[in-house]
């Protein structure tokens, strides 16, 4: 099966031609400034036309950062897309596309792609955590994914982790308000310190910077904790841009462990994922073909 698929970010969106299981082709382009539907929709359709100029490829996998609804076709939520709050944006970017398009969340995508071919595979429970400009993430319980009663399930970085401190999409207290990429970066500057973050997370000893890595590592330690005790999963895996700063994992077992009951110590396994980009690339093809009625082992073979 030949589809394509996309992941919207908060900085970049990227595409690419999936076939039998691999990333044939891919492209990424800046995320439009405005962020609005029409921007985000033509830069999309624009991808898909380069990927696929022949208009041979009928399907469009698309991971969105934010809440969905059960039907996945409005946006619910998007700190990162405001302009998309109650836009109809499946059906708006299929009618641009000419093509069939699924939406979904991207951390589920994400999910997906590594259950298939990643770190997850061979996994029946597991969660995925997408650090990057936000948090996402995902649960597989059971071997199925868990999309809630509402189609909202898996928001954990919104728990309630973070004291007082204020998230993008309007609540307190959240995960992603520590941890997210833009609250690390708003963090810096006002203390200001400059640098990109990758840069940054490699000074993470020096004495200004230690104070602000602290209090935003304890915020994902809590967060790693209290995921581990609702859910008992096999593994607890990181992805996203953050999630490749040199020795994260290293530094965050210790502190996830301080808050982690001793039976729960003794089975917990927090990993990388393996795919980098291409999970959520991966994911939305087979989120698609998921939306088709196959069965999962049918797509990972």
């Amino acid at each position: 099966m030949r589809v394509l698929g996309a992941d919207l970010g908060g900085h970049f969106i990227k595409a690419a031609l999936v076939e039998g299981g691999a990333v044939a082709a891919r492209e990424t382009v800046p995320t439009p400034e405005s962020r609005s539907p029409a921007d985000v929709i033509a830069a999309v359709a624009a991808l898909a036309s380069r990927l696929d100029p022949e208009r041979s490829v009928k399907a469009l996998g698309v991971g969105f950062p934010g809440m969905l609804d059960s039907r996945r076709e409005k946006v619910l939520q998007a700190p990162n897309f405001p302009l998309m709050v109650g836009y109809p944006f499946r059906s708006a970017l299929a009618q641009a596309c000419g093509r069939e398009v699924a939406l979904e969340n991207d951390a589920h995508c994400a999910a997906l792609g590594e259950w298939a071919f990643g770190a997850a595979k061979d996994l029946t429970d597991f969660v995925l955590l997408t650090l990057g400009t936000g948090i996402g993430g995902a649960i597989v319980s059971g071997g199925r994914l868990v999309t809630g009663a509402y189609g909202k399930a898996g928001e954990l970085g919104h728990l309630a982790v973070a004291g007082d401190a204020p998230c993008g999409c309007g609540a307190l207290g959240h995960a992603e308000a520590l941890f997210g990429a833009d609250a690390l970066g708003r963090a810096f500057s006002e203390a200001g310190i400059e640098g990109d973050l990758p840069e940054l997370w490699l000074r993470r000893g020096e004495p200004r910077l230690a104070p602000l890595w602290e209090k935003a590592l304890d915020a994902l330690a809590r967060l790693i904790a209290s995921v581990s005790h609702a859910l008992d999963p096999q593994a607890v895996i990181l992805g996203g841009g953050l999630s490749r700063g040199l020795g994260l994992v290293e530094t965050l077992r210790p502190l996830v462990l301080r808050y982690t009951a001793p039976p729960f110590r003794e089975t917990f396994d927090l990993r990388l994922a393996a795919l980098g980009d291409d999970a959520a690339l991966l994911g939305s093809a087979l989120g698609f073909a998921l939306g088709s009625d196959l069965e999962f082992d049918q797509l990972c073979t």
